[in-house]
């Protein structure tokens, strides 16, 4: 993974923020801006899994609540020499999962109720093995960050649109009132976009080594997109900026929610590992998970 790409994209993120808060109040707005930009990356770091997990209702699940789900987790986490981190359930008609927690020592996977009733053994095994790369390569910690401070600054264009800023300081008025809060989002959205694409190639990549079998997770890839776009995520659509935590975009494309598209096109994805498969010889088969 390029770090040094993600922690300037990162920095990008802050800068917007601080921006932002400048905009709006000029000095004052700006290191008002910073000190909430440094308290909600605080807050991120030490209660990312929580914050993200009850957005979602998410019920921690055991061996015997869930022991299939369970045994599988732990089969993939051993494969793939992690820690066992905590499992739950997400209570969504909608085919989805997510990895959060700032390392592997306290990661969570979440996963909807309805990817369990969709998707085969092999392909769920497909999708936890994605989901703990997140983990193994320390995504889910920049995930949620970056989450946490898109949804500050659509907070903050939110507030500009509303109260105007600080007119002392603010030259734009209400005219830059309204710019904020259209190209805010959207410069966000993107930064956001940059991080999460780059990661998802390689979650997907790394996933396929842990699972041994590339094709079940671009099997589980193709189910999940079909019925993401008839099944909504209403969650997630409360949450825009935790988008690009699932490991398909949970939001519907029918309104402005679609600046937070931030994953690969599936087809891309499907082909990428379509092409790993291939070289590692393999065909379509059902494996040992079942």
């Amino acid at each position: 993974m390029n770090y040094f790409r993600t922690g300037i994209l990162m920095a990008a993120m802050t800068g917007l923020f601080l921006a932002i808060g400048f905009l709006i109040g000029g000095q004052a707005g700006m290191m008002m801006a910073f000190l909430f930009a440094a308290g909600t990356n605080l807050f991120a770091y030490w209660n990312s899994d929580k914050m993200v997990l009850s957005m979602y209702g998410a019920r921690e699940v055991d061996d015997a609540s869930a022991p299939d789900l369970v045994h599988l987790v732990r089969m993939l986490s051993q494969n793939a020499q992690l820690p066992m981190p905590k499992v739950f359930i997400a209570e969504n008609p909608q085919p989805n999962a997510f990895a959060t927690g700032r390392d592997p020592e306290h990661a969570a996977v979440c996963v909807t109720t309805g990817i369990l009733e969709r998707l085969s053994q092999e392909e769920l095994a497909g999708v936890l093995a994605h989901e703990l790369s997140h983990v193994k390569n320390r995504d889910t910690l920049i995930m949620t960050i970056t989450a946490t401070i898109a949804g500050a600054i659509s907070m903050l264009a939110n507030m500009a649109f509303w109260f105007g800023g600080d007119r002392r300081n603010n030259q734009m008025g209400a005219v830059g009132g309204i710019l904020i809060m259209i190209l805010a989002p959207m410069a966000a959205a993107l930064v956001q976009m940059a991080i999460s694409r780059t990661r998802e190639y390689e979650a997907d990549r790394m996933g396929a080594i842990i699972s041994g079998r590339p094709l079940w997770l671009a099997s589980a890839l193709k189910r999940i997109s079909s019925a993401a776009h008839q099944v909504e995520n209403l969650d997630a659509q409360a949450n825009p900026a935790t988008a690009h935590m699932f490991i398909i975009n949970p939001l519907h494309g029918g309104n402005l929610m679609h600046l937070f598209a931030t994953h690969p096109s599936t087809e891309e994805r499907v082909a990428r590992l379509e092409a790993m498969a291939a070289e590692m010889g393999q065909a379509p088969e059902r494996g040992p998970w079942s």
